[in-house]
């Protein structure tokens, strides 16, 4: 489906420490988690199964896809169903979702501020 102005669709693979995301019992240290991020990263860019990979390791919930609206964008108009605004998400989330191109994987670094649930790799999926 074609892509609206201000709307894109991810796919994302978080990987948190111990405390980082509420309701999950993570035991990693925040220097594996790291480690662990970066190395899916390569793996990612290299052409792993993306899908597979946030299946094996997000600590969010698989798929993990969102579709996320820029700030100021009316994102009522995406017909594929749940919109989340860019103001809602984490800001790093945000500022790597809307500098990738599709097809295109990045990560934004864990940031007590900006993104505080730990490491997110990013696929643009549209």
């Amino acid at each position: 489906s074609k892509s609206q102005a201000g709307v894109v669709k991810v796919q994302h693979i978080l990987i948190g420490f111990q405390g980082s995301v509420p309701r999950k019992d993570i035991k990693r240290t925040m220097a594996e988690s790291e480690a662990l991020a970066k190395e899916l990263l390569a793996k990612a860019k290299e052409g792993a199964d993306f899908g597979a990979m946030v299946s094996a390791h997000t600590d969010d919930s698989a798929p993990g896809i969102y579709v996320m609206s820029d700030n100021g964008v009316d994102a009522l108009l995406y017909p594929d169903g749940e919109v989340f605004k860019r103001s809602e998400m984490a800001k790093s989330f945000g500022d790597v979702a809307f500098q990738l191109n599709v097809g295109e994987i990045g990560m934004a670094d864990y940031n007590v501020l900006n993104s505080p649930f730990g490491w997110h790799i990013i696929k643009r999926l549209e």
